[in-house]
C-alpha cells in the first residue's frame, strides 16, 4: 500500500536512504532537507544512522527551529502511512538501546534488511563498526569530529561568501577529504570492509553511511551504496518501483532549479 502523498507535485519513489544528518550541529544542512522532504515521497524512509549529533549536544546545545521542523516532518510522514526505519550510528549510538521500539510510529532496528522491488537483498547498516577508529580508539574519533567541525566552520565562512557573490553551494570539507591521499585509500578500505560483510551475509548489497561519501557501485563484485550526508554532500539514495536505484544530490539540485527560475518567462 503506498503511503498518502503531502505535495501535489511530489517526485515519488519506492525507498529513500537518509544518513549522516547530523541534527544538534551548525553543520547540519537542515533547511535544504526539509525542501528534500517536501519535495521527494516515498513508501518507505530508511534512516540510516547519525541523525541525531548527540556527540555534539552533549558538549553545547544547538537546536534550531528548523532542526525540530526536520524530526516533525519525519514523525507526520509516519503518521501518513510511510515506513520509516530508524538504524542509528555512532553519533546517535543511544538509539541502538531500544531494538524493535517504535518511536512515533518510527522503528528502531541496529540493522535490517530491505528487499527491493526486483527480489535483491541489501543489508543496510551506519557502517560505523567497519570504521578501525570508532572501533578501537573512540577518543581518538572524538578528535577527528573536532578537527571535522572547525573545517565545516571555515566552510560555512566560504558559502557565505560563495552566496553573496552569487555563487552555488560547494563543501570545503568534501574538496579536502577526496584531494588528500589517506583519505581515499580510508575510504577504500571501509568501502571493502562493507563489501565483505555482505558477502559474509549472504545478500546482494550493502547500504550504509558513516563517512560522508555518496556512492553505487559494483567494484568489488556487489553493490556497495552510501547514503552520503546532509553536512556536505546533501545527498539521498533512492530506489524507483522497477528496483533501480540512484543518488539525488540535491544541493545541485536546489542549485538547478534556482538557475531555471532566474531564466526570462517566455512572452
Amino acid at each position: 500500500m503506498r503511503a498518502r502523498t503531502e505535495e501535489p507535485d511530489a517526485r515519488r519513489y519506492r525507498t529513500v536512504f537518509l544518513s549522516d544528518v547530523h541534527l544538534g550541529t551548525r553543520g547540519c544542512q537542515a533547511e535544504m532537507l526539509l525542501d528534500f522532504l517536501r519535495v521527494v515521497e516515498a513508501d518507505t524512509i530508511y534512516l540510516v544512522g547519525d541523525i541525531v549529533d548527540a556527540w555534539r549536544l552533549k558538549q553545547a546545545w544547538y537546536w534550531p527551529q528548523s532542526h525540530n521542523d526536520v524530526v516533525q516532518k519525519l514523525l507526520r510522514k509516519a503518521r501518513k502511512q510511510v515506513r520509516i526505519v530508524y538504524v542509528p550510528g555512532n553519533h546517535d549510538e543511544f538509539a541502538r538501546d531500544f531494538p524493535g521500539t517504535h518511536f512515533g510510529g518510527i522503528e528502531v532496528a541496529d540493522q535490517t534488511i530491505h528487499e527491493s522491488a526486483d527480489g535483491r537483498r541489501y543489508l543496510v547498516c551506519h557502517g560505523d563498526a567497519f570504521d578501525v577508529v570508532v572501533r578501537n580508539a573512540k577518543w581518538l574519533a572524538h578528535v577527528g569530529d573536532w578537527g571535522y567541525e572547525v573545517a565545516l566552520w571555515i566552510g560555512s565562512w566560504v558559502s557565505l561568501a560563495r552566496r553573496r557573490l552569487g555563487l552555488p553551494y560547494w563543501s570545503l570539507s568534501q574538496w579536502a577529504k577526496l584531494r588528500v591521499k589517506n583519505a581515499v585509500s580510508f575510504i577504500g578500505d571501509y568501502e571493502a570492509a562493507l563489501v565483505t560483510e555482505a558477502r559474509r551475509a549472504g545478500v546482494d548489497g550493502i547500504v550504509c553511511g558513516h563517512i560522508h561519501h555518496a556512492a553505487i557501485h559494483d567494484r568489488l563484485g556487489i553493490r556497495y551504496m552510501n547514503c552520503g550526508d546532509w553536512v556536505e554532500s546533501c545527498t539521498a539514495l533512492v530506489e524507483t518501483y522497477d528496483g533501480e536505484f540512484e543518488l539525488l544530490r540535491w544541493a545541485d539540485e536546489t542549485r538547478d532549479r534556482a538557475a531555471v527560475a532566474l531564466l526570462p518567462q517566455a512572452a
